[in-house]
């Protein structure tokens, strides 16, 4: 397998977006959150190769218990780069109401 920064990132990136809690990647007060790749960067994942550890931004929707879902976002992500430490920083969270995207918002 082929653990470059580049396809580390996308893969986290991928896998954090996918799980039902996530709004969105987000690269924090000042988008340091980010790996920087040649020609772009992918924001809201920070991981510099294989066995390091990974920090995450992410704004959450706040329909579950805050510690589960961040338990499961590791999970997910050291499925991916293995044992390391995954760091979670969670930007902001939105309420149900304000998530547009909610399948609860457009049932109405």
């Amino acid at each position: 397998m082929n653990t470059t920064p580049e396809r580390l990132a996308d893969a986290i990136a991928e896998t954090v977006t996918a799980h039902p809690s996530v709004v969105r990647l987000d690269g924090g007060v000042r988008g340091s959150l980010a790996t920087h790749l040649p020609g772009r960067k992918v924001v809201g994942v920070r991981v510099t190769g294989e066995g390091e550890p990974v920090d995450l931004g992410v704004v959450l929707r706040l329909d579950g218990a805050l510690p589960g879902v961040l338990d499961d976002l590791r999970a997910r992500v050291r499925d991916i780069v293995g044992d390391v430490p995954i760091n979670v920083e969670v930007t902001d969270i939105v309420h149900l109401r304000e998530d547009a995207t909610s399948p609860r918002e457009d049932a109405r």
